[in-house]
Formats: C-alpha cells, sequence, structure tokens
C-alpha cells in the first residue's frame, strides 16, 4: 500500500530541504572543506597537486658544508622559554604543522598537517597529521605531541602565550587528527597562527635523560633534543659553535613543500664577539656566508685579495617585503620619557639627513611607518573607513592624527641643526623641563634629564654618539653602555633600560602578535615584545580592529588606524631602512635563477656546487 503524505506535509519537508541546501549546506561544506593551504591575503599561488615551489632547483645536489656566525654566546638548546640564551639554528631540527612560502606574505601550506578545516565562524581548526611524519628515533607524530606543544609553548614563554591566547582547547578528534577550540569566533587568522605551531615530541620531555633524570621542557639544556625536521644537532661547542647535520631519511623530503630544500650536508654556526670579528673570519675564509649589516662596511671594506679576485661574491637582493620599524625605542615605563611632547624634542634631536651622507653613505631612507614598504602603511590624512575606525576612540588619542600627516623631522644634512633643537627645547618647555646653569631639568623636582643608550653591537657606537652630541646641546646628560648577548636579553626582558635600538618585523597580515607588541597586557610581563612599555586603551582597540577584521579592506583600514596613532604618540625615534639584503659568499655555492620575493633563501635553497668551490680551491 502506498501511503499518501498530505501536501502541507510534502511542503514543509520541501521547505526544510531547501532550508538545508540554502542556509546549512555552506556552513557543512566549510567544516569539511580540507585545504591544503591557508593564505590571509588571497588563494594560495600553489594548488594542491604542485610539486614544488617556483623557486627551488627541484634536482639541487645534496654535499657540502656551509660555516655562517652569530654574535655572542649561547647557553641552552632549548629555545621556547624565557631563561637562557638559546644557540642559533635549533630551529632547523623541528617541522610545524604548516610550512611557510619564501615568495608569498602570510601562507602557509601542509607539512606535518595534511590538511587543516574550520568552520565559517572560524571557532575552531582541525588538523590532519600525515601519516609518515615521524620524529628522528623513528616514531610517529602523534595529536598528543600537538597537544602537549601548545601546552608547553604557552607556559614557556610570554610571546606564545600572548600568541596563542584565544586558544581555549587542543583535543584528539581522531586517530590522526587534533583540533583546537578558539574562545572567539571570526578571528580568520587563528587557524593560520595555529598552524605555525613548532610540534614538540612528548615522550622525549616527558621521558629521561642519559643520566637517569627528568626532562623539564621549563628548563635550560645542553643536551641535544630530539627534532622531527631536516636537520639534527652533531656538535656542540657550549657558547662557542653548534652544527648540525642533514637527516638523510627525513621522512619529508619528497615533499612539495620540502622538494629542492635542505641540501647542505652539514650547517655550522662558529659564535663571534661582535659583527666586526665575524667579518674578520669571513675575510679569512673561516666563514663562508656574511649578512652585511654595516652601510659603512659595505662601501669600504672589500678592498681584501678575494674580494678583488672575485672569490668572494657580493650581491643586492632585493626582498619584495615589508621593512620593520628599526628605531631607538624610549622606555616610557620610565616617568622622564612618559610625555609625548618629550619623546618628538627627542625625534628632534636626531640628526638622520647627515648620518645618511656621513655615515651611511647615502644607502638608507628614512622609516615613517610601523608598516613600511607595504600597502599597510598610513599616509595624508584618514579618510573612508579608516577614518570612521579613527572616529570611535578620537577622545583618546592624538588631536594630529585628523589633522597631519605623520613626518620625521628634517635638516639639510650639514650638521647645523640649530632649527631643529630650538623646536626641541620648546617641546621640553611645554613638557615642563627647563635650562637651568645649561641642564635640562625638571621644573618641579630639578632632576636632569638623562639618555641612557644600551647596545649590543659596537657599530653603533658611531651613529649614536652624534646623537649624544646633540642631546647634550639641549642639556641632557647622556651615557651610552655596550653589553654581552646574555646580559642585553636579560635587561630586554626585564625592561631594564632608558633607551635601546630595536626592531618590530612586520607581516603583510598583521593579528594577534600586535598584542605582544603594544597591547596593554603586555607592556608588563617579561620577555614580552612591548619594550616600548605602551599602556593605551585606544591603542588596545585597534588592535582588536585588525584581529576581528572581516576582510582585507578591514583590515588594511584598521592596520593605517593603527600606525598613525603609533605615529603620532612619538613612542621611538624611527631610523632607517633599506628594501634589500647585502651579502657575501664565497664562490662555492649554487642557487635558484630566481629567488624567492620574501626571502634570501640561504642556506635552504641554496646549495654546494663541486665545480665551482673546486675552482675555487685551485687558484687560492
Amino acid at each position: 500500500m502506498t501511503l499518501r503524505v498530505p501536501r502541507v506535509v510534502q511542503a514543509a519537508v520541501a521547505i526544510f530541504t531547501l532550508f538545508t541546501f540554502l542556509v546549512l549546506a555552506p556552513a557543512l561544506h566549510a567544516e569539511t572543506e580540507r585545504h591544503h593551504a591557508l593564505s590571509l591575503i588571497g588563494k594560495p599561488k600553489y594548488g594542491p597537486d604542485f610539486t614544488h615551489f617556483k623557486y627551488v632547483n627541484p634536482d639541487a645536489p645534496k654535499g657540502g658544508k656551509v660555516r655562517m656566525s652569530a654574535t655572542g654566546t649561547f647557553d641552552s638548546l632549548n629555545p621556547f622559554i624565557l631563561k637562557g640564551t638559546p644557540a642559533a639554528g635549533t630551529g632547523f631540527i623541528y617541522d610545524q604543522l604548516m610550512d611557510s612560502s619564501f615568495d608569498e606574505p602570510s601562507t602557509g601550506y601542509g607539512l606535518i598537517a595534511e590538511w587543516v578545516t574550520y568552520p565559517d565562524d572560524f571557532s575552531s581548526a582541525t588538523f590532519k597529521l600525515r601519516d609518515e611524519a615521524r620524529w628522528h628515533d623513528g616514531k610517529p607524530i602523534t595529536p598528543e605531541d600537538v597537544i602537549f606543544s601548545m601546552t608547553a609553548l604557552k607556559k614557556g614563554h610570554p610571546f606564545y602565550a600572548q600568541y596563542y591566547k584565544n586558544v581555549s582547547k587542543v583535543e584528539k578528534t581522531g586517530d590522526r587528527e587534533v583540533t583546537f577550540h578558539f574562545d572567539v569566533k571570526d578571528n580568520r587568522e587563528l587557524p593560520m597562527i595555529v598552524g605555525e605551531l613548532t610540534v614538540l615530541p612528548k615522550h622525549y620531555w616527558t621521558g629521561k635523560d642519559a643520566n637517569g633524570e627528568p626532562r623539564d621542557i621549563g628548563k635550560t639544556t645542553l643536551e641535544p633534543p630530539l627534532g622531527s625536521g631536516a636537520y639534527r644537532i652533531k656538535d656542540v661547542n657550549a657558547g662557542r659553535s653548534i652544527t648540525l647535520e642533514r637527516v638523510n631519511d627525513y621522512w619529508a623530503k619528497k615533499l612539495p613543500v620540502k622538494v629542492g630544500q635542505d641540501n647542505f650536508d652539514e650547517i655550522r654556526f662558529d659564535y663571534f664577539r661582535d659583527s666586526t670579528v665575524a667579518f674578520e673570519a669571513f675575510k679569512a675564509d673561516k666563514l663562508d656566508y656574511y649578512r652585511d649589516t654595516s652601510a659603512k662596511n659595505w662601501a669600504t671594506a672589500y678592498d681584501f685579495k678575494a674580494a678583488k679576485n672575485k672569490w668572494v661574491k657580493r650581491d643586492r637582493i632585493e626582498l619584495k617585503r615589508g621593512q620593520p620599524m628599526q628605531a631607538f625605542v624610549l622606555n616610557t615605563r620610565r616617568d622622564k620619557f612618559k610625555d609625548p611632547r618629550v619623546r618628538r624634542a627627542f625625534n628632534y634631536a636626531f640628526d638622520f639627513e647627515w648620518a645618511k651622507k656621513n655615515l651611511f653613505y647615502d644607502q638608507y631612507e628614512r622609516t615613517s611607518s610601523y608598516f613600511q614598504n607595504t600597502e599597510l602603511a598610513s599616509s595624508g590624512l584618514p579618510e573612508g573607513r579608516e577614518l570612521e575606525i579613527l572616529n570611535e576612540v578620537k577622545d583618546q588619542i592624538p588631536p594630529e592624527v585628523f589633522t597631519k600627516p605623520y613626518t620625521n623631522p628634517k635638516t639639510d644634512g650639514s650638521g647645523r641643526m640649530r632649527g631643529n633643537l630650538r623646536k626641541a627645547t620648546k617641546l621640553f618647555n611645554e613638557a615642563g623641563w627647563v635650562v637651568k646653569d645649561r641642564k635640562l631639568v625638571n621644573k618641579k623636582t630639578g632632576e636632569q634629564m638623562s639618555a641612557d643608550f644600551l647596545l649590543v653591537s659596537p657599530l653603533f657606537e658611531r651613529i649614536v654618539q652624534p646623537y649624544m652630541r646633540n642631546l647634550e646641546r639641549l642639556g641632557i646628560k647622556t651615557s651610552l653602555r655596550v653589553v654581552d648577548v646574555p646580559q642585553y636579553r636579560r635587561r630586554l626582558d626585564t625592561f631594564d633600560f632608558d633607551i635601546v635600538v630595536s626592531s618590530f618585523p612586520q607581516s603583510q597580515s598583521p593579528g594577534n602578535e600586535q598584542r605582544d607588541f603594544w597591547g596593554s597586557a603586555a607592556a608588563d610581563k617579561d620577555g614580552s615584545r612591548n619594550l616600548i612599555g605602551i599602556k593605551d586603551p585606544a591603542v588596545d582597540k585597534l588592535i582588536d580592529k585588525i584581529i576581528f577584521a572581516d576582510d582585507r579592506a578591514e583590515l588594511v583600514a584598521a592596520t593605517h588606524a593603527l600606525d598613525r596613532v603609533l605615529l603620532w604618540n612619538n613612542y621611538v625615534v624611527p631610523q632607517w631602512y633599506i628594501p634589500y639584503a647585502r651579502v657575501a659568499y664565497w664562490d662555492r655555492f649554487g642557487r635558484p635563477e630566481q629567488l624567492p620575493s620574501q626571502s634570501v633563501g640561504f642556506p635552504t635553497v641554496w646549495w654546494w656546487d663541486d665545480a665551482s668551490a673546486s675552482k675555487l680551491a685551485s687558484v687560492k
């Protein structure tokens, strides 16, 4: 017998079916769509069937040894905690859930993770781990390792605690699946940043060392840790050198994200007191590769025999990426630097144009944005959506934000800067500082204004000293101290400084890391990157606007707004930038014909060239 369904029921079923198709189906599709890659800027450049990145040589030979430099010293092989000074190169021994692309900003491709899914509201992200993913001891990488890693990193370092702040729960949701739950919705960056998670071996860190003592990931160690990456630690000379060796049976070497990469048999980092000593070692062929950060060195120091004979090559490699805000950072935790007029006065005392001509050989341009060289940099006056965002915090930000494009003070480069110093003096007076007996003193307390510069590189002395002389002309007492790397790091981690030289690198898709740079919650957390000590509700609101931006246009508008507010608060004295890298290397290497746009790619995509190395050996 055929059951007759009433028309009203048929209609209800049809409506429900249509509702399911139009409303529920897209959500279900988003939840189950498996992404081989994630991008915060657009569609990933490489599809799911790509065989290798275009900027690599898939047939690059394996072999050779490369010697590189590091500055200072080290006392730990654990880079995931605030304690100690970690050795260079430890990142080579670990893999992440997803691996970045060197020719795309803010894009990651599956490495340990085969794919990732997430719902439309970005409230969670599920990663499927590759069946072949292995630790160097042959054991599989598991969801338990991922869960352990997130917990350990958030506990071990304030940066990770802030970066992964919105990860509320991590759980195993399948034999090879792990799901991250977030305590907020509509933050489109969260699946991407948890994909950057460095995965650590739970069984190793909860086990015992060679002496039978329990390991503790919260402590420093010089025991070479277990990893899963293309390299393992071969040899450690505490504080002096670390050597990594290529893992021949590396589990991921045939994956598209790794083909043509990790070509050197050994990578060695030798430690030097400073870059001057390191450069002498490079000239003496004790190092193979040197990233030159000194304009003077680049212009004047390559007159030695190997460079003249072309045994040493030099390249300026253009980088199509944002440039960090490098600056003199004024610690606003100090009462004397709390007034923005004081901080602006310090900018008037810095003669960049003179330094460019006399110290930098015209190689640098002045930095005028926290997002220099990108579409995220503010310019002109705010308008459109940016203006709407700024109006929401209008009563909490400098009025100049709405009336003047930010510019740095300028001089004619002659070294005669009386005009700028007069303007600096006026700002100091407005802030309650006056000159008495050639000393700039506080009207109320009589305390002399002082500026203590803390440096880690002696190369900066030649730049800071002319600046100090200008400050002294204003009646400011100045001093300069160069310290070793461990002491410098300790003082930065505890914010024990007046003024330091630092930089704030940015991606082209800013997000959670902005909290660590400028957020109020980070200001009092040792080890955070909020070196300035910013505690500003308006800045916090603008950071949230960036983090929860619905699309690229909203993100750009919110970042313009934040950039403009940071600039007009005069938190730093901006320095300079160049949109390229200066590299020098002995002629023993091959490299792809077209290097990636976002990185020099050394040593990852370069390789040892036997023919060039043999030719060099024959003529030296």
